[in-house]
């Protein structure tokens, strides 16, 4: 599938240890010609952690994509209205977030840009890493397996004797989720 010209929203939320996961996939949806515009979470833009100072991380990420990040849910609320994304993909995508898309709060730049462009029938691909996904997130999980145009990149447990709770998506499945996401498929299996 070609990628060329293909108009990516990238929202990247605050599961600061898997950013070095994305990074490489983020690269590749590059390579392959994909027009891709990163939208950041208030947490992913403005935070400094052990992994990156949010300079840094939003440098990189801008240097990628040769664009500016969206990074409020004013610069975010166009994407409906002016239809300007194919697809949208939330890497990583937080409890947090997925909570918030599952029962329609939009209170952030990634909340807003995926409710902004469901609105039009469009695809969203979810890539998780949450410490609670077999807890208390399990329900929102099955929320947004069951809505329309709502995506899931294959995931697992990436610790069950630590953190048993803990699931992260297979990032490096991520470019085959979308090819299937833009076809109106799951990608399957989706548990990995």
């Amino acid at each position: 599938m070609s990628f060329s010209g293909l108009k990516i929203g990238f929202c990247i939320c605050g599961s600061f240890c898997t950013f070095d996961q994305v990074i490489p996939e983020l690269k590749k949806l590059v390579a392959k010609g994909a027009d891709v515009t990163p939208i950041f979470s208030e947490a992913a833009y403005s935070w400094d952690t052990k992994f990156y100072s949010a300079k840094e991380f939003r440098s990189i990420v801008e240097g990628i994509t040769g664009k500016q990040a969206i990074k409020s849910v004013v610069e975010a609320e166009p994407i409906g209205p002016g239809k300007i994304l194919d697809i949208i993909i939330v890497a990583p995508c937080t409890g947090n977030t997925m909570a918030k898309l599952a029962n329609g709060i939009t209170d952030s730049p990634v909340t807003m840009a995926c409710k902004a462009h469901l609105r039009n029938q469009r695809p969203v691909v979810i890539a998780i890493a949450t410490n609670d996904g077999l807890g208390a997130n399990a329900k929102n999980i099955g929320i947004l397996l069951n809505m329309k145009n709502v995506f899931f990149t294959p995931f697992g447990q990436d610790d069950p004797t630590n953190k048993n709770n803990s699931l992260v998506a297979k990032f490096e499945l991520l470019i085959p989720t979308v090819e299937k996401a833009l076809k109106g498929e799951q990608i399957q299996p989706v548990l990995a």
